[in-house]
């Protein structure tokens, strides 16, 4: 399939999300230029095959910014003025303070359209780079009053070169929303996360998959997200601020647990996060109530695939899969997600097979 995106791409930032945007454009014979501050990285991302190094007669369509949010406006305005033809955009997660910062510095706005794919990796460098990296993935575009739709449309078409669903949202509303399912999440797993320092062998060597869920992102570059923080302060303190409140209510109630209304505070609350984690789109963006089992299998080489193989030759499609291994024995922890109606029978089938079938709900 021909890319949809026309033109030569230059990418500003060689780290992961401008490498892997190279990788993915690339593999869609899309002529791209790399650039970045640092020769190393720049090397490295070459050596990766995201694009080549620039040349003096190159004329890009589109300029890609991928820097560190703190240098992003200033590193916008100088591609606007590099390429006085090009449509310029930036993928850092907060987009209102990059166009305020444009506008009021005088920059050509009416070139510059910025976005936000909402995808990426607890590594970082163009060595964790992945040409799949958007694959499904949410896309922000958001106008603002001196772009077009048709510049809107050729950034919705570089997403889709990427795998990426292309989203609209005004700068503002992108911001709100990224404060509510990204930068505090972020906030919350790391504070979480830091509660394991200090705690003893034997409370950690009893850790599952729960916690591995809920302090997957604590293991984010600090660095990177200091800036991204520090740039969507205000909107990120509010969303704080109402779980500060919902963290006392628990103490609260915890503190004395046989008190009348204890235990309806705390049965709300995780009913509340019921609700909650109801609206977080799955697969093919529903919300769809799935069957959950968990296969046992012999951690040695190849009991994963005949695992996958056999379940799609008995006709079942997977909505979602996670493995773990279980501390202190050569198991692998297979916990499937099916539809409802699919899975009494792939429970029989599966243990008909010889499959250690643990528990399904």
């Amino acid at each position: 399939m021909s890319a949809r995106t026309t033109g030569q791409v230059r990418v500003v930032g060689s780290g992961l999300l401008g490498t892997s945007i190279g990788l993915g454009l690339r593999a869609a014979d899309v002529d791209v230029v790399l650039d970045d501050a640092s020769p190393s990285t720049l090397a490295l991302a070459v050596d990766y095959g995201a694009g080549r190094r620039a040349l003096p007669d190159d004329a890009p369509a589109l300029v890609v910014v991928a820097v560190p949010p703190d240098r992003t406006a200033e590193v916008v305005a100088a591609e606007l003025a590099r390429n006085p033809d090009a449509l310029v955009t930036d993928v850092a997660s907060v987009k209102a303070g990059p166009l305020a910062e444009l506008a009021a510095a005088g920059a050509p706005v009416e070139r510059y359209l910025g976005s936000h794919p909402m995808a990426g990796r607890e590594r970082s460098g163009p060595i964790a780079a992945r040409a799949d990296l958007f694959l499904g993935r949410p896309w922000v575009i958001t106008p603002h009053g001196r772009s077009t739709d048709e510049q809107a449309a050729r950034l919705e078409a570089l997403a889709l070169d990427l795998g990426a669903t292309p989203v609209r949202l005004p700068a503002d509303r992108h911001d709100d929303a990224v404060a509510v399912v990204s930068h505090a999440p972020q906030l919350v797993a790391s504070l979480l996360a830091a509660r394991l320092v200090d705690a003893p062998a034997h409370a950690t060597d009893l850790a599952g998959q729960g916690l591995r869920d809920t302090t997957r992102i604590a293991a984010s570059d600090p660095a990177l997200w200091v800036q991204i923080l520090t740039a969507n302060a205000e909107r990120i303190a509010p969303v704080l601020e109402d779980l500060r409140d919902d963290l006392d209510a628990v103490l609260t109630a915890l503190e004395a647990p046989s008190a009348p209304g204890a235990p309806r505070a705390l049965a709300d609350l995780l009913a509340a996060g019921n609700a909650g984690v109801a609206r977080i789109p799955g697969k093919h963006g529903t919300d769809l109530k799935l069957a959950s089992l968990t296969v046992l299998i012999d951690d040695t080489p190849g009991q994963l695939a005949r695992l996958l193989t056999e379940i799609g030759e008995l006709g079942v499609n997977l909505e979602d899969l996670r493995l773990e291994h279980s501390p202190g024995a050569p198991l692998g922890v297979v916990e499937l997600q099916v539809a409802p109606e699919a899975a009494s029978e792939l429970v029989a089938d599966l243990k008909q097979r010889g499959w250690r079938v643990a528990e399904w709900a």
